[in-house]
């Protein structure tokens, strides 16, 4: 008998990230500065840190935590010192956002891409604050998916509330 998964990639697990992706940097790619400094309550982040936030973690735990490529490519260059998105000084516009999301997300897509089905329990060691953790591939990739999600619906919220379009993941394409 073959092994018809053996050589399969796992995009068809997170076949609909793409469209979750495109449909939130299609809300932010819209907003303007005023809109992006809004914050779901005074001691929370405002819209662009949370989205930068979703965009620099994809490139922190591919890139700095399982080693993949791509960090350059992203503002993101220096991960281990933090990220601009923690910067609430600097207010980031809706063009960044965008070029963040597209440049981390594109980390994403080479690695559902590559990635086998076996590849998944693949172990990774690392030192976080003194102690040693271990994460398998296949759970850091389902905490991105989950994270970006995570975000994308606490920002539908407060853009809900706003009066602002919100991120309608799993609208059809086409609608």
């Amino acid at each position: 008998m073959v092994d018809c998964m053996s050589n399969a990639t796992i995009r068809f697990a997170y076949d609909m990230w793409p469209q979750y992706n495109r449909r939130l940097r299609e809300v932010i790619g819209a907003m303007f500065a005023d809109q992006l400094a809004i914050r779901p309550s005074p001691d929370r982040w405002p819209i662009w840190a949370t989205v930068g936030h979703t965009a620099a973690a994809r490139a922190y735990w591919l890139c700095e935590v399982l080693g993949e490529p791509g960090a350059e490519t992203t503002p993101f260059t220096d991960l281990a010192a933090g990220g601009w998105e923690d910067d609430l000084d600097h207010p980031r516009g809706s063009d960044e956002l965008v070029a963040a999301l597209d440049s981390t997300f594109a980390i994403v897509e080479d690695c559902l891409d590559r990635w086998t089905p076996d590849m998944l329990a693949d172990r990774i060691q690392r030192n976080y604050l003194g102690a040693t953790q271990v994460h398998h591939r296949g759970s850091v990739l389902q905490r991105l998916f989950s994270h970006d999600a995570y975000h994308c619906g606490e920002l539908s919220q407060t853009l809900g509330i706003n009066g602002l379009p919100q991120i309608d993941l799993w609208r059809p394409d086409g609608d």
